[in-house]
């Protein structure tokens, strides 16, 4: 009877185990798959639980006998075995003895600044960061009295290139669990949209609602959804993005490990869901479609190319003797260039001497890595060599991006204010960052920082890029910016603004509507800069 009982004992105990492992799973969601370090945990913890069980029904009883029965030595066993094969994958999984693996996960191909990075558009140049993003997104909520006491605003604000234009979507979520309740069958309604060039900001409003989201709590939250669709499938940091139609997806991208059981991390497969009806599509990462720009999160590529740049020459030396060890910079941001978006971040020595060998671009959607050898001052340096020319004001220097100015390297970046909000702009040459341009807008900082170039004999290719324009000034206007005058001229037939500064080429007041007019001029959309009056 006693054995009877015993072996009811251990059933009971084993079925209460499965129980609680099935609220684990459907609370956790760890992926089915032997590369997943948290599924050997999960399986670790089945036989666990089954032996605290059987000591609390039986162990107060005679604990002796306990540890003498068959089962509590095959339970203590089994996770010996489970707890050994964790411990040894992982070790053969490392970079110690994987460093030449590891270092050749992504390949930098070493390209021209001059020929690959082309002076681009200013409303294509994403100079908000994050934070003041965030800032704009939460005033706009806030102004939504139909919707702000109902929901809030995501905190993912994915940066995207969405129809040429950088901007950073995110979707609104349940202000509360008491809001989901009353909400949730209706769904999500809407989500936010910010230009990061133009700061606008537009909440946007769907005929059918997001249905499929972090902010459910039951089987419509998107990790769940996803989990149960693709069991075994390992998913890396998931992003909101739209189509080209504004369709809102989730793109989740899937872990692939190359190295062992737990090394060598990449991204595989992606896999799109659409957020208003939860249906899936499955992609290879090479098969991707184009409009998607973050397969790769921004993270995941900076890991991988720090692995390329310290094993260069061994696990050890980028220990001991660093010999010709790299990583990259502290911080990072994004450009979008090529109908894609590009995680930028600059290259230093692990010394950290406050001072770049080069920066990189690697794309978000297809991991395309590009090295530039552009030696010179780190952002950190140039941001706080701008925040010097404003410091009366008090203003924060933004994370740079290296753009190509007037044929020179040149860190470009937004001084916000204490409430973080884009007050100035300043242009940072890069070999000399004590050469620093401000303006109240990327026009006319860019028109500062090109007379500063000239007047200090950096650049030559300035007066190059000028173009010449013969017409009639249909209209003329003027403005006082900063105490000093502008014009502004239309020329009949062409759709350019042209600005000229008083201080500049005084002989402007001369000139009225009808006169005819010849201009040189640095191209812009559409405000260009007169460089000259004939």
């Amino acid at each position: 009877m006693k054995g009877k009982r015993s072996g009811k004992g251990i059933v009971a105990s084993i079925l209460l185990a499965l129980v609680l492992a099935g609220i684990y799973y459907y609370v956790t969601l760890p992926a089915i798959n032997i590369h997943n370090q948290g599924f050997w945990v999960f399986l670790i913890g089945i036989p666990v639980v089954v032996l605290l069980l059987i000591s609390v029904r039986q162990g107060a009883v005679n604990k002796r006998r306990l540890k003498e029965q068959k089962s509590f030595k095959i339970g203590i066993a089994v996770i010996g075995a489970l707890v050994l094969f964790l411990t040894v994958g992982t070790v053969l999984s490392s970079p110690v003895i994987n460093a030449k693996k590891y270092k050749a996960l992504i390949s930098a191909e070493e390209r021209d600044f001059s020929e690959d990075i082309q002076q681009i558009q200013f409303d294509q140049i994403p100079l908000l960061d994050r934070a003041s993003a965030v800032i704009l997104g939460e005033r706009k909520m806030g102004s939504m009295v139909d919707m702000v006491s109902q929901f809030e605003v995501s905190d993912l604000y994915s940066q995207i290139n969405y129809q040429g234009t950088p901007v950073r979507v995110t979707p609104l979520v349940y202000a509360s669990t008491v809001k989901w309740l009353t909400n949730q069958k209706n769904g999500i309604p809407a989500y936010m949209m910010i230009d990061m060039a133009s700061q606008d900001t537009t909440l946007v409003k769907l005929a059918q609602p997001i249905r499929y989201s972090e902010s459910e709590y039951l089987n419509r939250n998107i990790y769940r959804h996803l989990r149960f669709r693709y069991p075994t499938y390992m998913f890396d940091q998931i992003s909101f993005e739209i189509d080209d139609e504004g369709t809102p997806y989730w793109v989740c991208p899937v872990q692939k490990y190359t190295i062992g059981l737990f090394g060598g991390q990449t991204i595989g497969r992606v896999v799109l869901c659409n957020a208003q009806t939860g249906e899936t599509e499955d992609y290879a990462i090479e098969d991707c479609p184009q409009w998607v720009d973050r397969a790769y999160p921004a993270d995941l590529l900076l890991e991988l190319y720090n692995y390329h740049g310290r094993l260069v020459n061994g696990y050890f030396n980028s220990i001991f003797g660093q010999k010709g060890c790299l990583k990259t910079t502290e911080g990072y941001n994004y450009i979008a260039m090529e109908d894609d978006v590009w995680v930028y971040t600059g290259i230093t020595s692990v010394n950290s001497d406050q001072s770049n060998v080069g920066f990189v671009l690697m794309n978000q959607r297809t991991m395309e890595t590009r090295y530039y050898a552009i030696p010179g001052a780190e952002e950190f340096s140039a941001m706080r060599s701008a925040e010097g020319q404003v410091q009366n004001l008090g203003y924060e220097a933004a994370f740079p991006l290296l753009l190509n100015i007037g044929g020179e390297p040149t860190y470009i970046l937004a001084l916000k204010d204490e409430a973080g909000l884009v007050k100035k702009y300043a242009m940072v040459n890069i070999q000399k960052y004590q050469n620093v341009a401000i303006g109240d807008t990327v026009s006319e900082c860019q028109e500062n920082y090109q007379k500063l170039l000239k007047s200090n004999g950096i650049s030559t290719s300035v007066s190059e890029e000028s173009l010449a324009v013969t017409g009639t000034i249909e209209r003329i206007a003027q403005s006082v910016i900063d105490g000093n005058s502008h014009f502004y001229l239309l020329l009949s037939g062409r759709e350019e603004i042209f600005e000229v500064q008083v201080t500049d080429f005084v002989e402007i007041v001369r000139y009225k509507e009808g006169d005819s007019i010849t201009l040189t001029y640095i191209e812009g959309d559409p405000l260009c800069t007169v460089t000259g009056i004939e």
